[in-house]
């Protein structure tokens, strides 16, 4: 781990990557290529002290085991593990797709064990499989393989167990996710009670964000936007309050066009800020 000592302040602060993957192929929607923008836009407004950015691949590729793209995103995730070698410090990582935390957070299980809790903040729980997703669209299972349970070549050799995982913002998701998160028995906390996933939580933290977790009238460019979520002020006061992130993740940005939208640049901003703080 690398510090900074700050003589002006007499403390000393942990150094802060930002690691950008413009990967879209995890996701099946028509906008999907817009997240490639969108990873860029909003790596660029996260205060960090280094920026690396993995050289994904662009293109599309081929269905494969019940999984979209399957070849590609198998070859993102070594480029990104390659990209993570070297980089030992806080790593915050912007999405693209929700797919692209596998990596970082099989980082952060090999570095802290058993002590790792991942928040997974995001309007959707993302434990489907290949066998319950039709569209093949991994960013939906990516949960479920952290946990151990997904295809070869996207799973990671350290899996999280249960009750490492706390999903926050959920209001979707259909039966066979549902039925999933009742057998593993994972944390789960909605809108109404999001601040409940405060309780009892303890460092290191990794922090996983969806933008799609946001109240869609005020932050639109997801690809997959939900009715009912966070108001970004209420999200930001929270990842406020998470002691000891060790890692973080902002995904799912899908800007419409190359205007920037201010009030969502400023919100990925003051959520960039929130968790390198």
């Amino acid at each position: 781990m690398i510090w900074i000592f700050d003589a002006s302040v007499s403390y000393c602060r942990r150094v802060t990557t930002v690691l950008c993957v413009p990967q879209w192929q995890g996701s099946a929607s028509s906008g999907a290529p817009r997240l490639m923008a969108g990873a860029r836009r909003a790596a660029a407004l996260v205060p960090a002290d280094a920026l690396v950015t993995v050289p994904v691949l662009e293109t599309g590729g081929e269905k494969a085991a019940g999984v979209r793209a399957l070849d590609v995103l198998v070859e993102n995730q070594r480029l990104t593990r390659k990209a993570l070698t070297g980089i030992d410090d806080r790593v915050i990582t912007i999405g693209g797709d929700c797919a692209v935390d596998i990596a970082p957070i099989a980082a952060a299980r090999a570095r802290y064990g058993d002590s790792l809790t991942v928040l997974w903040i995001d309007a959707h729980p993302d434990v489907y499989s290949p066998q319950t997703l039709p569209s093949g669209a991994f960013h939906g299972m990516v949960v479920r393989a952290l946990l151990g349970d997904g295809p070869a070549g996207l799973t990671p050799e350290q899996p999280l167990a249960p009750q490492q995982v706390i999903i926050a913002g959920e209001r979707a998701g259909d039966v066979s996710e549902h039925e999933y998160l009742a057998k593993t028995g994972l944390r789960r906390h909605g809108v109404d009670d999001l601040e409940g996933l405060l309780d009892g939580l303890r460092g290191p933290v990794y922090a996983h964000i969806d933008l799609d977790v946001l109240e869609p009238a005020v932050f639109g460019s997801t690809c997959y936007p939900e009715p009912d979520g966070v108001q970004p002020q209420r999200l930001i006061d929270l990842i406020s309050q998470v002691d000891d992130i060790i890692g973080a993740a902002i995904t799912e940005h899908a800007p419409s066009g190359d205007d920037v939208h201010a009030g969502e640049a400023e919100v990925i901003r003051r959520l960039g800020a929130a968790l390198a703080r």
